[in-house]
């Protein structure tokens, strides 16, 4: 029986908030083991005004994170789901996704008024090539400007009039807490596909835990594991790594079951926001929800976008 458990975090106030999820409810499982955060600054925290694109993209955020736990010097890391690649290394896998959080972009606005509404010239901060065309879809008149910092930053831009409004998602605003404290108008899922593993989290841990016995960590992560959004989140990212998407790919993917239907929904934008392609994808699903059969399910949707000829839209790495 492990006598700690150490959960590698980012330390943005989001991300210790997340890991704080993690943390309460593995204390719930494993009640005589101590559990602390560890907090770890990744590449990405300390790079707050370039684009992802141009500095290395999602793995900026898990570098340091993934080399802790190479080291053993955490047990966990706990990750946005949305911020790990597509494709995970070999020495690494995502052991548990706990429930998910809404999925939904939202604007945020000092008034509360809708995307369509914002007056000519309004400037909108995203750091988002796909937020910034699905915006300009509904809004061509105003201004997208590229935007970083964690959420209490582009929150702080709106406020003091920087900024007319961002869009963040909801997620980041309730595990904050900043809810009640920001007027926001929910995008609706038909205009605003969000990116995959959008509102999930995922703990992450060595591969090699797999093998030999089951520890009471394992046990406890299995029980804190919810297999619908673990089985979302992997037909999400079967998509992506099928697709070849990267950070810089304009894309959104959104799986959802209801009963023993799959749904999956992806637009996927040019480079330059020109053009668009979107599919979708239904089908039955055995209610073990294995995790490989949903990456298959990802990949098939993958295949109808690239058969109409989706790779001519993806950038050239």
């Amino acid at each position: 029986m492990p006598s700690k458990i150490r959960i590698g975090s980012r330390p943005s106030k989001l991300a210790l908030a997340q890991a704080e999820i993690v943390k309460q409810k593995l204390a719930q499982a494993m009640r005589s083991t101590q559990i602390e955060i560890v907090e770890i600054r990744t590449s990405g925290d300390k790079m707050t005004t370039a684009s992802l694109a141009q500095v290395g993209g999602k793995g900026l955020f898990i570098k340091e994170l993934e080399q802790a736990l190479a080291d053993r010097s955490i047990d966990l890391a706990i990750h946005s789901m949305k911020d790990l690649p597509a494709e995970s290394p070999e020495q690494f896998r995502i052991a548990a996704v706990p429930n998910r959080e809404n999925t939904a972009d939202v604007l945020v606005t000092r008034e509360g008024v809708a995307l369509a509404a914002l007056k000519p010239g309004a400037r909108l901060g995203t750091s988002s090539l796909r937020r910034r065309f699905q915006a300009l879809r509904i809004n061509r008149s105003i201004e997208v400007v590229l935007l970083r910092g964690n959420v209490d930053t582009r929150l702080k831009r709106v406020a003091e009039g920087e900024l007319d409004a961002i869009i963040v998602a909801i997620a980041g605003l309730k595990r904050l807490g900043r809810i009640g404290d920001v007027n926001f108008v929910e995008l609706p899922s038909r205009d605003f596909i969000p990116c995959g593993g959008q509102g999930a989290l995922a703990i992450e841990t060595l591969a090699e835990r797999r093998a030999g016995a089951i520890s009471e960590l394992d046990r406890a992560l299995t029980a804190i594991n919810d297999s619908r959004a673990f089985y979302e989140t992997a037909a999400e990212r079967g998509f992506l790594a099928a697709l070849g998407a990267s950070c810089t790919t304009p894309v959104g993917v959104k799986a959802s079951i209801a009963g023993s239907k799959l749904s999956l929904d992806a637009i996927l934008f040019s480079p330059d926001g020109s053009r668009e392609l979107s599919e979708s994808l239904e089908e039955e699903v055995d209610t073990d929800l294995a995790p490989a059969a949903a990456a298959s399910a990802g990949e098939r949707l993958a295949e109808k976008i690239l058969a109409r000829g989706g790779a001519e839209l993806l950038p050239d790495e």
